[in-house]
Order: structure tokens, then sequence, then C-alpha cells
């Protein structure tokens, strides 16, 4: 006998987690928008690197990933949350992310680019988000 929490049945669930966005989405789009208005220049998901970085300023040899707590595993309330029903699934997937995650960091440092991560619960604080990325940027001069 199966038990269900779930509110939707299993067709509205998948579709529901079909729009789930893995690019453009609101953080990511907080870190491009701070990164412009300090003319930072930037390309976006670069398929020729390593795990695809969300933003990467290639004069400066920085790749930033912006992550989402709960998908990425982190250490704050949200990501360190696990649903209730279907753990196993969610425990596995969130592992498999970090490992991804971990592998393509050291590809990345290996080719010799800096990796930094932003993730979305410090994303909160507009002028804490602006002060780290003008640090980034200060510690990752533009080569020419």
């Amino acid at each position: 006998m199966e038990t269900r929490t779930d509110v939707f049945d299993a067709a509205k669930r998948s579709a529901v987690m079909r729009r789930v966005k893995g690019r453009d989405t609101t953080p990511e789009m907080q870190v491009r928008r701070a990164l412009t208005r300090l003319g930072a220049r930037y390309r976006l998901h670069r398929k020729d690197l390593p795990g695809s970085p969300d933003v990467v300023l290639p004069g400066r040899r920085l790749a930033l990933f912006v992550h989402g707590c709960f998908w990425h595993g982190h250490d704050c309330a949200r990501g360190s949350r696990v649903p209730k029903t279907n753990r196993e699934y969610w425990t596995a997937k969130v592992g498999r992310n970090k490992a991804r995650d971990a592998q393509a960091y050291e590809a990345l440092a290996a080719q010799g680019w800096r990796v930094e991560t932003l993730w979305e619960c410090d994303l909160k604080d507009a002028a804490a988000l602006e002060a780290r990325l003008r640090i980034l940027l200060a510690e990752a001069p533009l080569r020419r």
C-alpha cells in the first residue's frame, strides 16, 4: 500500500518539475545586473568550459556559479532541508549535483580559472552582493 503526501498526481508533479529553470533564474539575473552596474564584461554559460559556469569573466579568468541552495546542498536552512517524501531520491540527487560541481571546479582550476560559487541565500542583500563582486573583481584583475 502506497501512501502519498504530494498534493499533485504524478503527471502534474512531472510538469511542475519540468518548469524548474536551469538558466536565467532570478538569482542569476541578480548577479548579472550587479556585474553590469559594476561595469564588468562577462559571458554566459560557456559550454566549452567544464560545468558550463553561469557567468564567465574571460579577461579575468573568473568563473562564477550561481547555485540554488536546495539543488546544490548548501549548508543553510533551505539547503540542508530534505523533503519528507522520496528522501532517498532527493538525497542521491543533491549528492550527484555536489559531486558534479566538485568535478567542474577542479577541472576549471586545473585550466587556470578562479572559481567562485554565489549561493541563492547570499543574494538577498543587494549591497552585500555588490560588495562581494567588487572584491572578486579586484582579486582577479583584468588580463591584457
